[in-house]
């Protein structure tokens, strides 16, 4: 392993349910439509908060919670638990099965972090998503279908890293992840145009590898 080689996520439990009971509806605030739902647990949040805007985009489905555990995976709750379950809904359990799919292949193929180090002990994420779904959108405060460059990095480097992407491109600041989130991470989402995002990743990423080069440089 050493600079830049992916670190990838997976899914670590999945089920179904194609009649959700009425309580559980009801304190999911399900919509009338949403009878079926789908649960996922995942090894890297923000891997998993992608996914499931992945998922809004492929199947008629909505993200009904999205939460991150304590501490990270590293201190899970259990085996299964990893740190993110996500739950998505929809009308039947064919479109729930085909949304938790599209956000299975986006673990396994599209979204990862990266190490910034040879060592294996920094990493981040520096994910542009070109056309975001319905679950992204709402967070980040945009329309359906504009760009987010999804910015994430131990304290320090996540702060001073995202100063750089604002700098390098023009895109504004969506949304302000302060360190320490739940994973004692921290980061942003920013919005612009597809290219302007992925300069504002490429800048991010750059800062937080010469921020592991060189982490006590005073000039």
């Amino acid at each position: 392993m050493g600079v830049m080689d992916p670190i990838k996520g997976s899914i670590l439990a999945v089920k179904f349910i194609p009649n959700v009971s009425r309580d559980l509806a009801d304190n999911l605030k399900l919509k009338p439509d949403h009878r079926s739902i789908g649960l996922f647990t995942c090894n890297i949040d923000d891997v998993g908060y992608t996914a499931l805007d992945e998922a809004t985009k492929k199947a008629a489905v909505d993200v009904v919670y999205a939460k991150s555990f304590y501490c990270g995976a590293a201190h899970a709750s259990g085996p299964l638990s990893g740190e993110f379950i996500g739950i998505l809904a929809g009308p039947d359990p064919a479109e729930v099965k085909a949304g938790v799919a599209a956000a299975s292949q986006c673990i396994n193929d599209d979204a990862w972090f990266y190490w910034a180090d040879a060592e294996d002990s920094i990493a981040f994420y520096a994910h542009t998503i070109s056309r975001t779904g319905s679950f992204l959108s709402k967070e980040a405060g945009i329309a359906e279908g504009e760009s987010l460059a999804y910015l994430i990095a131990p304290p320090l480097e996540a702060v001073y890293g995202v100063d750089a992407a604002l700098k390098a491109a023009d895109v504004r600041m969506a949304v302000w992840y302060g360190p320490p989130s739940e994973t004692n991470f921290g980061g942003g989402l920013l919005t612009g145009s597809q290219s302007a995002c992925k300069a504002a990743a490429e800048a991010f990423r750059d800062t937080v590898i010469a921020v592991a080069r060189n982490p006590k440089d005073y000039e």
